[in-house]
């Protein structure tokens, strides 16, 4: 039996309080909808819920309208209004594919709908839609069809210009977005063949039309220097350019710290503290310094203090939310902040006054946070040092180095010391520490590619890193104690089905990982540490780093599973991330006195804020993945034809990705490459197995391949195997299953 429809709107007060001239709430409608049981025209609706002046009616079907667009509504063909839930009608997002299918992810977290070429005629990567449930495709998918665009995600497209039979389009540079986008010729803005665009969509797609859109931008000729960072920057659409208003603050920025801004501050200046940072670091906003306290240690990280100049609303503020983060490209940096603050006044550059918020600790003899406070002060850096210049002399004890820094080595020493237990502390807390191999791009003349080569971490890159971990421990618990709003960067556990998968894998090689349903990171820890000395230990380590998941930011703390902390937040790169800006006002809130109810920031609002900064960091690690591999295809163009020893570094049902020892270059052996076999996947085991021969290429072995092909504009490289595939260092050639 239908509920009885009531004859009042249950949210009266809440659009009286809102709206001058209140109509109907969106859930009045919806009650109205699901009492009547079938769709209702604009009118009908209007005379049910007596609206019948002009004005209020007006107001009325603007809000259907609205409700249409955000999908709570669809308009048939007779003009009547629907609850989609009522109408076997699903929202989400489109995800398009390279070979012209997609997918519908729905926002009520149900399976994905198949999406097949002719329905995405209609509709781009990234479109909300309303689609209906068509039925089952002979894969056992459901499969959807296009209702309705609720909202198209593509304004402006990046792509390569090109001039066929006298008429204009764009490949777009993101190969989700399948379709060729038609350029009127006299919307092309003289663009030339070839040439890389950004266009401006003045049509968006249907069943029965493609794209129509303008050049906006002549990005420039494909594969000129530097290209590819241009192309990656649109192509993501990272912010890049100042907005006016931003520069109209910064003229009012002084180059120095001013006087009045130090009154009221702990004067920091006498201590030596320094910053340590590589060598072609510009922006510096850390600064530690260590010394003996009682049977313990006192430690002292000084962060620039960023929340002193980009204050809440301001156009700096709302730029750097916007960007979340720097970017950095080979080579190039987007930065999140103008330079006159990120290398300017904000940096902790030497022998210069600078504000700062410092996490002033106690450590036990034992290497624990015994205690900590937060203050504003006033520093000056005694001196910009190098991971290099530190390790030098520390661990090889460089005479040179140790008279020309004389002053400093005591305090070096003291940080070394510190440093060891910090360590000895993580290892016991049983932190996951997965050894990784990241390399840096050495340019030469025209911004090509010289080589690429490994970053060799030393013991100063790990001393900082463990001052950081601790003052951003500090921070949370600080935060977490007051109950303020704010963002921690939590890490949760492995989800079941990987650890499932994780186990199956680890009980073929005879290895086990304890913790039951719910494995600790001294667990990970204690597993990495067993296999260390292992053949396949790079296989086993590959294999534990993907079980985990994704960290993220968050208002809700649920604690940083890898570093193994109960709370943890980002307090120590200000100048470079937003959350970190949104830690320092929360603790410089609480210094002056603040309580958690009037920070001037909700839960609600910190759940958004952590959603977009987490977005922005995948935005940026995806835009400066796809940089890099641009160039790395550029580098391997005139090496066709060449042999080079390897190591699988993915399996998947299509083929193998291998590494180049040496070179740092990835590519695929698509699985018809792999001759003389059929070749079947195993995803438990991590490898392709030949069904006849019984060989098997897993994940971390040794293999010896040949480039055969490089496609710039796809990113791609393709490999096959050598003639002849002998063991290579460091892993396992591809075996016969035993």
């Amino acid at each position: 039996m239908t509920n009885p429809f009531p004859d009042r709107d249950p949210f009266f007060e809440r659009e009286a309080a809102n709206y001058d001239n209140p109509v109907p709430s969106r859930e009045y409608i919806t009650l109205l909808l699901e009492h009547e049981g079938r769709p209702l025209s604009r009118r009908q609706i209007a005379a049910a819920l007596q609206v019948d002046d002009d004005e209020r009616i007006d107001l009325l079907f603007r809000r259907l309208r609205a409700m249409e667009r955000d999908g709570q509504l669809i308009r048939n063909r007779r003009g009547g209004y629907g609850l989609v839930d009522k109408m076997d009608l699903v929202r989400g997002r489109v995800i398009g594919h390279p070979e012209g299918f997609g997918f519908l992810v729905p926002e009520d977290g149900s399976d994905d709908l198949f999406l097949n070429a002719r329905d995405m005629h209609a509709v781009l990567h990234g479109d909300r839609i309303v689609a209906r449930i068509a039925g089952i495709d002979r894969r056992g998918r459901r499969e959807g069809a296009v209702v309705e665009v609720l909202e198209r995600a593509n304004r402006f497209v990046v792509g390569r210009y090109f001039i066929d039979a006298g008429v204009g389009f764009v490949i777009a540079d993101n190969k989700r977005i399948n379709q060729d986008i038609l350029v009127p010729q006299e919307q092309a803005a003289n663009a030339r063949h070839g040439q890389l665009v950004t266009v401006e969509l003045i049509e968006q797609p249907t069943l029965h039309r493609q794209a129509l859109a303008r050049v906006t931008e002549i990005i420039g000729d494909h594969m000129a220097p530097g290209m590819e960072i241009d192309l990656a920057i649109r192509s993501h659409s990272l912010p890049f350019e100042w907005s006016p208003a931003l520069l109209a603050e910064l003229t009012s920025i002084p180059n120095e710290v001013p006087e009045a801004a130090k009154q009221g501050r702990t004067d920091l200046r006498d201590l030596p503290l320094v910053t340590i940072d590589g060598e072609d670091a510009r922006d510096f906003d850390d600064a530690v310094f260590a010394e003996p306290s009682g049977k313990g240690w006192r430690l002292v990280v000084a962060i620039a203090d960023v929340s002193h100049y980009v204050r809440p609303g301001s156009a700096l503020d709302q730029e750097a939310q916007l960007r979340g983060n720097s970017v950095y490209f080979p080579g190039r940096v987007v930065p999140m902040l103008p330079e006159a603050l990120s290398n300017g006044l904000c940096s902790l550059n030497p022998q210069v006054d600078r504000l700062c918020m410092v996490c002033d600790m106690r450590i036990t003899s034992a290497g624990g946070l015994r205690s900590y406070r937060f203050y504003p002060a006033v520093m000056r850096s005694q001196a910009r040092l190098t991971y290099t210049e530190v390790a030098a002399m520390l661990q090889q004890q460089d005479k040179k180095l140790r008279r020309r820094h004389a002053a400093l080595v005591p305090h070096l020493e003291h940080l070394y010391q510190l440093y060891q237990l910090l360590l000895e502390r993580r290892q016991k807390r049983g932190a996951i520490d997965f050894d990784s191999d990241e390399t840096r791009i050495v340019f030469g003349p025209e911004s090509k590619i010289e080589r690429i080569v490994p970053v060799q971490r030393n013991d100063a890159h790990r001393l900082i890193e463990e001052c950081m971990l601790i003052a951003n421990t500090a921070a949370a618990k600080l935060l977490e104690k007051a109950e303020i709003p704010t963002l921690y960067r939590v890490h949760e556990g492995p989800r079941s089905e990987k650890l499932a998968d994780l186990r199956e894998f680890l009980n073929e090689l005879g290895l086990k990982l304890g913790g039951g349903d719910k494995p600790e990171a001294k667990h990970y820890s204690k597993l990495l540490e067993s296999i260390r000395d292992r053949e396949d230990a790079h296989l086993i380590q590959t294999v534990l780093l993907r079980s985990q998941s994704q960290a993220q930011y968050t208002p809700d703390n649920h604690g940083h599973f890898g570093l193994a902390y109960d709370a943890y937040a980002h307090f120590t790169s200000p100048i470079r991330r937003y959350p970190d800006l949104l830690v320092h006002r929360a603790i410089s809130h609480l210094h002056h006195g603040g309580d958690a109810t009037q920070s001037g920031y909700t839960h609600e609002a910190m759940v958004q804020l952590g959603e977009h900064c987490s977005m922005s960091e995948r935005r940026a690690d995806e835009a400066t993945r796809e940089a890099t591999d641009w160039l790395k295809c550029e580098f391997m163009m005139d090496r066709v034809g060449q042999q080079f020893d390897g190591i699988i570094t993915a399996v998947t049902s299509f083929g193998i990705f291998v590494q180049l020892r040496e070179i740092y270059v990835e590519g695929l052996i698509h699985v018809s490459a792999l001759d003389n076999d059929y070749y079947h996947f195993d995803p438990a085991g991590h490898r392709l197995v030949g069904e006849r021969s019984g060989r098997s290429f897993r994940l971390a072995d040794a293999v010896r391949v040949r480039v055969i092909r490089v496609d710039l504009d796809e990113r791609k490289i393709d490999f096959e195997l050598a003639p002849t595939t002998p063991p290579a260092k460091g892993g396992r050639r591809g075996s016969r299953r035993s």
